[in-house]
């Protein structure tokens, strides 16, 4: 089979299992299945090995450590060291400017920045110190968030929107995810560092994809190699296609061309987060209240009494405040918090 077949297939294959994941998130289709598998996998996989696979993933999804801090600055230093290798010295040659050739530098510097600030942020901690005047923030909307709710780990109140997380060992306020890439919460006051990461490094991905393609098309038209032709199997002479030139491509330039299609997936799967995400802001949701909030609670939690003949009570946002509020809300936490107490 073509390289190019293959390759368009794997990332289909990628693209589509994403998908379908996010699809069957909030349903228990994903849930069944995943517990189907594992018994499939367990008549055939010895004990011993299970539990040595359910030790390291436990060890990397369910306690804080720095391996995917570590993975995500390996691809990010081999990904650059392609592009400053190769790609940045070929794009010179052929005359680019050098301003857009810097450009994926810059957003790698930004990147950094707001990576870190995002690892070691304080996203939210809810202390006994802070716990009553966090409570004042967000309104209890007694289906998701029931007033006088209680952590009995940090034996603390829980505001509204907040989350005890059990990989950190925290409550968080306005809890939105536990990123592992980060080795830290998402929370109210580290959402606004995680969002310009992410955009960065979507930009980052996007722009080195752009300068790689502008690159090899570059040299195609420049070396006239889309004129060229060759002798098929059965002998005929044929003018190069697209698929034929890939493949040359890819066997003269492999480490480019490779990195080009690890970037544009990349930039796939990471663009279709970013708007996911800036939905969430735009709406004034967190990933956790999404998540939940197809549900209908008064049957689910057990904290909350009621009587048996109540019709279940499906969560509605009532935390956004139009556009500008909610990002507001993202990127000035505190001016948006004391604006709520003002009112």
């Amino acid at each position: 089979m073509d390289f190019l077949v293959l390759f368009l297939f794997y990332l289909a294959l990628v693209l589509i299992g994403v998908v379908t994941i996010c699809i069957c998130s909030k349903t228990h289709y994903l849930r069944g299945l995943i517990r189907g598998g594992a018994q499939v996998i367990s008549c055939i996989i010895p004990e011993c090995l299970q539990r040595a696979i359910r030790k390291v993933l436990h060890y990397l999804f369910h306690t804080r450590n720095h391996t995917f801090i570590m993975l995500h600055l390996l691809l990010q230093g081999m990904v650059y060291a392609e592009y400053t290798w190769e790609v940045f010295g070929y794009c010179q040659e052929l005359g680019f400017s050098l301003h857009y050739l810097l450009l994926p530098y810059l957003l790698l510097v930004i990147n950094l920045v707001f990576f870190t600030l995002s690892c070691v942020s304080n996203p939210g901690t809810i202390t006994k110190a802070n716990a009553f005047s966090l409570l004042q923030v967000y309104e209890f909307d007694e289906v998701m968030f029931p007033k006088n709710m209680k952590c009995f780990t940090c034996h603390v109140r829980k505001p509204a929107r907040s989350k005890h997380c059990r990989v950190c060992n925290r409550c968080v306020h306005r809890f939105d995810h536990h990123c592992v890439w980060v080795n830290n919460c998402i929370g109210a006051w580290n959402a606004r560092y995680f969002l310009i990461y992410l955009l960065t490094l979507t930009a980052s991905a996007a722009t080195m994809a752009v300068v790689s393609t502008v690159f090899l098309v570059q040299l195609v038209v420049v070396s006239d190699l889309y004129l060229e032709t060759y002798v098929d199997d059965l002998g005929h002479l044929q003018v190069i296609d697209i698929v034929f030139l890939i493949q040359y491509l890819f066997l003269t330039l492999p480490r480019i061309v490779f990195m080009l299609g690890f970037v544009v997936m990349l930039s796939f799967l990471l663009g279709g987060y970013l708007c996911f995400t800036l939905y969430l802001a735009a709406t004034n949701q967190t990933t956790n209240e999404w998540y939940r909030g197809d549900r209908a609670w008064c049957h689910h939690c057990p904290h909350v009494a009621r009587p048996p003949s109540a019709e279940p009570q499906v969560y509605r946002n009532i935390h956004s405040h139009g556009l500008w509020s909610n990002l507001g809300e993202i990127f000035l936490p505190a001016a948006a918090h004391c604006a709520k107490k003002m009112n």
